[in-house]
């Protein structure tokens, strides 16, 4: 075969493996779509429960009824500055979560790297505490996308757990705990895991659950401060990745069944029965007369996780086909407003779908843009393999940064 002949079969196979490779994502990318109404839902549902309780997070209820009336605060209070409904820390982790398993699977695919999904999630931490002004600066050029997002870079009272046990340096594990503390800066950053990851098809439910709990675990040590987000990350998986013949109040019970027998062996039993009280106490209260004020403060507080978590189980069993009515639910109460407004949002929006969240929410949100295209991502994800001859460039230009890749 003489040159010219050679370099025109060459180009001709070159072409057929980037169409191959074209068509490969496309086929990736329609085998996921049908879940991406509840993905968005999932992350978009959080952040308005998040923006909605985060005026009045550190209020009473006294002090709230005295500010917003008696039903307490009902619509978003838009931030002056911004002009928007603006949420918390609990977002802004959230969406470095959902960064961190992008990197980490993007890493896979391109790298043939299978590190814990946890150790990426934490490079993504690390950039998240960066943009707080914690700590000495690093000179390394950030890894994570959201870095680059202006209005990421704003302190909305992030947990002091949070900031302290990042700032170590160190890498917290259910193992190895940095620390004995249960709030609820654990469990109210992990949905995008569930959100991204279909049990069986990505990954075993198990392992799902307890990537929850080692993503908690960097900054949260107490087992209350990480099995709320091993249950947290079953009941969501159930609600965008199940076919939908299931209860929520079965899959609450599901979830609780799972964990506890995960953990059970590993963590005092005095731990998991407070956990199983405080979800039997929710479940019992969301079928009660009485209100929810009422019902929540019998729970608790929200300032933990289990606390947290199962407030928003409460809520979202209370009112399971209405969005509104839970997260206002929610955030109404002497406690951690904007986590539990989060949480509540995260299980309703990803068990109802974005399409089911009132367009009132919608409408003023932070960010919304970045949240819907994190979304999508988390939905899609790297669709490009080592060695394949087809690349995304946008997705090259968000989660590949820091790698050498040959094949780019």
């Amino acid at each position: 075969m003489d040159i010219k002949a050679f370099l025109k079969n060459r180009d001709k196979n070159q072409q057929h493996a980037l169409e191959s490779g074209k068509e490969e994502a496309e086929k990736r990318r329609a085998s996921r779509k049908p879940f991406l109404d509840r993905i968005r839902g999932g992350l978009v549902g959080g952040a308005i429960g998040d923006a909605l309780g985060y005026p009045v997070e550190f209020m009473s209820w006294k002090e709230i009824r005295k500010k917003y009336g008696t039903d307490g605060i009902q619509k978003y209070k838009l931030d002056f500055e911004a002009g928007a409904a603006v949420f918390s820390d609990d977002t802004q982790m959230s969406l470095f979560t959902a960064n961190g398993i992008l990197l980490g699977e993007t890493y896979a695919h391109l790298k043939g790297i299978q590190d814990p999904v946890a150790d990426y999630v934490y490079i993504a931490y690390k950039e998240w505490l960066r943009t707080q002004k914690w700590g000495a600066d690093s000179e390394q050029e950030p890894r994570c996308w959201l870095y680059e997002i202006p209005d990421l870079h704003r302190d909305r009272a992030p947990g002091t757990t949070c900031l302290s046990a990042l700032g170590t340096g160190k890498k917290g594990s259910t193992d190895a705990p940095l620390n004995y503390s249960k709030g609820c800066g654990g469990v109210m950053r992990v949905a995008p895991l569930a959100l991204h990851y279909k049990p069986g098809a990505d990954a075993d439910q198990s392992k799902l659950d307890m990537d929850g709990a080692e993503i908690a675990a960097i900054t949260h040590g107490h087992p209350l401060g990480y099995i709320p987000a091993a249950i947290l990350t079953h009941i969501i998986s159930i609600g965008v990745y199940g076919d939908g013949k299931m209860t929520l109040r079965k899959a609450v019970d599901e979830a609780w069944a799972a964990v506890r027998s995960m953990f059970t062996g590993t963590v005092p039993a005095a731990d998991l029965n407070a956990m199983e009280e405080l979800i039997t106490k929710a479940e019992a209260l969301a079928d009660c007369e009485g209100t929810d004020e009422e019902h929540i403060k019998a729970v608790g507080d929200g300032w933990t996780g289990d606390e947290a978590l199962a407030i928003a189980i409460y809520c979202s069993l209370r009112y399971p086909d209405d969005f509104s009515r839970a997260v206002i639910a929610a955030v109404n109460h002497s406690g951690d407003s904007d986590s539990t407004g989060a949480i509540t949002g995260n299980i309703l929006g990803s068990w109802l779908g974005y399409h089911a969240i009132e367009e009132k929410w919608k409408k003023d949100l932070e960010i919304k843009g970045i949240l819907l295209e994190m979304a999508d991502d988390l939905c899609y994800g790297c669709v490009m393999h080592q060695g394949g001859d087809y690349v995304d460039e946008d997705w090259v230009r968000k989660y590949c940064k820091g790698l050498d890749l040959e094949v780019l």
